[in-house]
Parts: structure tokens; C-alpha cells; sequence
């Protein structure tokens, strides 16, 4: 009976240090510490909504300068207007958001398939890779891009713009175009605020 306590216990000491031998084989920051699933924040100010962001799954993580969040299934971003509309918005496949612990700097970055729409201006630019500063409140990128609006279309590399693409310039244009004659009774018509019936066509 003792021998078989024995070979037990000795049993249980070699898996434990078995398992914490693997355990240890783990690089902590190479996962996330957390989680997210069905990721939704809103950002305000004065009570007035300026910005909401979706996401299916955030993760987050934490290094010794730098703390990030990755969104591999896409992210979602909805700004609204000094009145209350909703004015801009940015999807993407992926995305990153830097916090640098020494500055406090932050820096968003959207990858694949993004799209950025001003809905008051109806314009809708079409690129890989965007970057959004905060603090200097400008999006850019170096990438191919293309921009349909109302009078027409460009495309080209670079781009400079606020953050809500009310002013988006496209810094190397090639073969882009403009519709010279419009109909000045066309109505456009904001889908995204538009309260009320639709006309019939």
C-alpha cells in the first residue's frame, strides 16, 4: 500500500512538471491578455456623439513600450458631425491601434479592402492601407487609391485628408476625369440621415 502512494505521488510531481515545462515554453507576448468578442465603443463630447467603432473580435496586447489592439475580422468606424449627422465612415478587413507608453501617442492603422465614404459629400475612396492620426485629426496613405464623388472620378498614389474626409486630396493623380455636363436638377439624397419617405421613381 505505501509503494503504490508512493508511485502515485511520484506520478503526479512528473506531470505537473511536465506541464510547466510547457507552459514556460509560452511567449506570454505573442497572445493576447484579452479577448473581445462583438467589440462596440462610442466616443462623445459635450453629450454629443463624435464616433462609434464596431468590431466582431479585438485583441489586445501589452508590451514593455508599446500596448496594441488588433482587429483581424475587420473593423467598422462611424463619425458623426458637429449637427449630429452621420458624415463618415471606414471599413476595413483588418486593423491595428499603437499606444506608445513613453509619448502617448496613438496611431490607427486599416488594411485591406478599405473603403472611406463621406456621406454628406457622397465621395467614396477606395484603397489597401490607411492611417489615421488623432491628434493631428488627418488620415493618409502612400497606396494606390481611387475616388469616385458627384463630378467624377481619380485615382493616383497618396493621399492627404482631415479625418472626415471633407477634403481629401490625391497627391500623384494619373488618368482620372470629371463630368463637365450635369443635370442641375438632380436631387441627392443622404440615405444614411434621411428621415421620412422615399419619392417614387
Amino acid at each position: 500500500m505505501m509503494i503504490a502512494t508512493a508511485v502515485a505521488v511520484a506520478f503526479v510531481v512528473y506531470s505537473c512538471k511536465s506541464n510547466l515545462s510547457e507552459a514556460d515554453k509560452i511567449d506570454l507576448k505573442a497572445v493576447p491578455f484579452q479577448t473581445v468578442s462583438e467589440m462596440f465603443f462610442t466616443q462623445t463630447e459635450n453629450g454629443r456623439i463624435k464616433m462609434r467603432v464596431e468590431a466582431p473580435v479585438m485583441e489586445s496586447y501589452d508590451h514593455d513600450t508599446v500596448s496594441f489592439e488588433l482587429f483581424p475580422e475587420g473593423l467598422n468606424v462611424y463619425a458623426y458631425s458637429e449637427s449630429g449627422l452621420l458624415e463618415t465612415t471606414i471599413r476595413s478587413d483588418n486593423a491595428r491601434h499603437d499606444k506608445i507608453k513613453a509619448s502617448g501617442a496613438e496611431k490607427w492603422s486599416a488594411f485591406g479592402n478599405v473603403v472611406v465614404k463621406n456621406q454628406i459629400k457622397q465621395e467614396t475612396m477606395e484603397t489597401d492601407t490607411i492611417y489615421w492620426d488623432q491628434k493631428q485629426q488627418e488620415i493618409w496613405t502612400d497606396c494606390y487609391i481611387k475616388m469616385y464623388s458627384p463630378s467624377g472620378f481619380m485615382q493616383g498614389y497618396g493621399m492627404r485628408s482631415d479625418e472626415m474626409a471633407r477634403n481629401s486630396i490625391i497627391l500623384k493623380p494619373f488618368n482620372s476625369y470629371g463630368y463637365v455636363v450635369r443635370d442641375s436638377t438632380e436631387v441627392i439624397i443622404d440615405t444614411a440621415n434621411f428621415i421620412g419617405p422615399l419619392m417614387k421613381k
